[in-house]
């Protein structure tokens, strides 16, 4: 017993000089890692800004030799506050930072590259010198050709000179098929190899993730602790829900994984998820920004990602910015009264990616099931004034291109013909909108959709949705408003099938006023209020970095 105390004492201190060598380690190799990935990104920044500079001048020169078309397109965004004045003041406007946008699929014409757009075309109108650098892994398209998609796609022009994209050699280590096995963990852990090459390309000044790579963000916060982040994030990598769903029955339609928590392999699954979620949380407490697209993502985040990041004290607390949606644009090409509703077809219309997630096989099977039930319809199934499915929505790959295929042959199994549906893949602006005026139904098939930007389209274009009855669209979207309802809600084929047959048989004037509620909701979600919001958010990044070049 004599010996105890020495025991004891030797004990600590070999603990202390273990955490102190680790600790000691962990900065030397922070420092060693940082310093070179500025290193070999030095000179590509010199020359990126050289190169805008010089695009700039050509293009001011090309401006002032043309006649102006739209003198308003780049009027400056109204002045918002950030935190502070100082963040709000006019100086702000001179900022000529590099900010990095990280979203390896950029080029993908999805709800979240619309989220991007706006947000870089926000940040130019709102910091007009700062270089918006965008990471990407889209090689077979160059700067331009995005950029007309972004305009064709989703009508958002944006000023070339100060856009910039930095092509991504290492993307398909975040590409589910190359994890088969261990898909969330190989993909965090690719990310990190995703975001080296990133950083070997060019160190910015703040760098926000757009795509939800966490894992991305604390490996910048590794090798730049004074780099300022931030992160617009869709959906959780990993929620509660999810965890939840390995125990429910595949008929629910709760996701990819529902009912594979059975069995020794079912635990196993389980138990990974819950060690991933836990990593997950601490890897987001990092953040220095977190803004979210939904009450639904928000509430998620705050229960994984608040506890690490209240002790790390993080002084903002994660924010809803809800994603632009083109109300405005909409709502003016799109009219809304008896002669437009007599004009309407009886068409459900679903655009959406062509992803699994998305759940297109749902629709199809319910509508399907729909025009069996609906005796009366059966006989004009082949006519003019049939009931119709339309599916529009963009192809990023190969894998994406299958499962179109897919679709068509389980349309050809359920007997449905080319008078019954039609697919349409990577469809310009004026197309959406003109199957847009023309639609009577909106759909939507995924399971915890974090928002549904395309619900809010279809509510703006006047049409009434028909959504799964559980995330963004349940909690923020089709919600009662003006003393009705704005949609309906469903999560089976049978449920689907007679929310469709309540929308087309509804009395012409019931439903073109739960159409002109669905409208008046759909103003809630504005680029013009995405704008401010955005620039509050990203604004705290900029004074961050000023605070610290003090």
């Amino acid at each position: 017993m004599a010996g105890m105390p020495a025991f004891s004492w030797t004990l600590a201190n070999s603990i202390l000089i273990i955490t102190l060598s680790a600790l000691i380690s962990k900065l030397l190799l922070q420092a060693v890692v940082g310093w070179y990935l500025r290193r070999r990104a030095s000179s590509r920044k010199i020359t990126i800004l050289a190169r805008v500079k010089l695009e700039e001048a050509q293009y001011q020169l090309s401006a002032s030799q043309s006649p102006k078309t739209d003198d308003g397109e780049w009027e400056k965004v109204e002045k918002h506050t950030a935190g502070s004045a100082k963040n709000g003041g006019e100086a702000d406007d001179e900022w000529e930072g590099t900010i990095g946008f990280f979203h390896p699929f950029c080029n993908a014409g999805g709800g979240g590259e619309r989220v991007l757009w706006a947000a870089i075309k926000a940040t130019q109108k709102r910091w007009p010198k700062a270089v918006c650098c965008v990471y990407t892994g889209d090689h077979e398209a160059g700067k331009y050709d995005i950029l007309q998609r972004v305009q064709n796609r989703f009508n958002i022009e944006l000023h070339p000179p100060t856009v910039v994209f930095l092509y991504l050699s290492t993307r398909h280590y975040v590409l589910s098929s190359t994890w088969p096995h261990f898909t969330l963990l190989g993909q965090s852990l690719g990310s990190i190899v995703l975001a080296f090459d990133a950083f070997s390309l060019l160190v910015p000044d703040i760098f926000i993730d757009t795509m939800g790579y966490a894992f991305v963000l604390a490996f910048s916060n590794f090798c730049f602790p004074k780099i300022p982040t931030g992160a617009y994030v869709h959906y959780p990598t990993i929620s509660t829900d999810m965890l939840g769903s390995l125990d429910t029955s595949p008929a629910l339609g709760k996701g990819l994984n529902a009912g594979t928590g059975k069995g020794l392999r079912g635990f196993l699954k389980k138990r990974y998820w819950h060690l991933f979620a836990n990593l997950y949380s601490r890897i987001g407490g990092s953040v220095d920004i977190v803004m979210t697209n939904s009450s639904w993502t928000a509430s998620h985040i705050r229960t994984l990602w608040g506890p690490v990041r209240t002790k790390r004290r993080k002084p903002h607390a994660v924010s809803v910015v809800f994603p632009p949606c083109a109300v405005d644009d909409i709502i003016n090409a799109i009219p809304l009264n008896a002669e437009s509703e007599a004009k309407r077809e009886p068409t459900v219309l679903y655009i959406a990616q062509f992803r699994p997630e998305k759940n297109h096989a749902l629709l199809l099977r319910s509508f399907a099931r729909f025009l069996k039930s609906q005796s009366g319809l059966r006989k004009r199934e082949e006519g003019p004034g049939a009931p119709k499915l339309v599916l529009i929505g963009s192809v990023r790959d190969a894998s994406d291109a299958t499962r179109v295929y897919e679709l068509r042959l389980l349309a050809h199994e359920l007997h449905l013909t080319p008078n019954h549906i039609t697919f349409i893949t990577d469809a310009s602006f004026p197309t959406i909108l003109s199957h847009l005026a023309a639609a009577s139904v909106g759909a939507n098939c995924m399971w915890n959709e974090h928002f549904g930007i395309g619900v809010v389209e279809y509510q703006a274009a006047g049409l009434i949705p028909v959504v799964n009855d559980s995330g963004g669209p349940k909690m923020d979207i089709v919600i009662a408003w003006e003393g009705g309802e704005t949609g309906f809600k469903a999560s089976t084929e049978e449920g689907y099938a007679e929310c469709f047959a309540q929308v087309l048989g509804k009395d012409g004037e019931d439903r073109l006023a739960m159409r002109k509620r669905a409208r008046g909701r759909a103003r809630a979600f504005g680029e013009e209020e995405f704008e401010k919001r955005w620039i509050d958010e990203v604004g705290r990044l900029v004074e961050m970095v000023a605070e610290e070049r003090k």
